[in-house]
């Protein structure tokens, strides 16, 4: 069975090319709901004029639809709460001095 954390995992390999950070540890992966071979996955943007924004949409789908056992990715892009540095992993803020 396909777990929360597997889907997270794999979405390590999506990176803010902006940044060159992958969106889980930078906090935009907001909320992973696994329902059988359905997953539905929220995300946000560090900013809404994000322009790469799209290709950070298809790259998680594209990630967590290579998993074994999942037909179907979802991926929602939501605003709120509103992306802040707070949101980033405690290993990143430390590797970028705000740890």
């Amino acid at each position: 069975m396909l777990t929360e954390e597997q889907v997270r995992k794999a979405l390590e390999a999506v990176e803010d090319p902006e940044l060159g950070l992958d969106i889980v540890n930078l906090g935009l992966v907001y909320g992973v709901q696994v329902d059988g071979a359905k997953v539905s996955v929220d995300v946000t943007l560090t900013s809404p004029m994000c322009p790469v924004g799209p290709m950070i949409v298809e790259q998680a789908k594209s990630a967590v639809e290579a998993l074994e056992g999942v037909e179907e990715a979802n991926i929602e892009l939501v605003w709120e709460p509103p992306w802040s540095m707070e949101m980033m992993s405690e290993d990143l803020k430390f590797m970028l001095g705000r740890g």
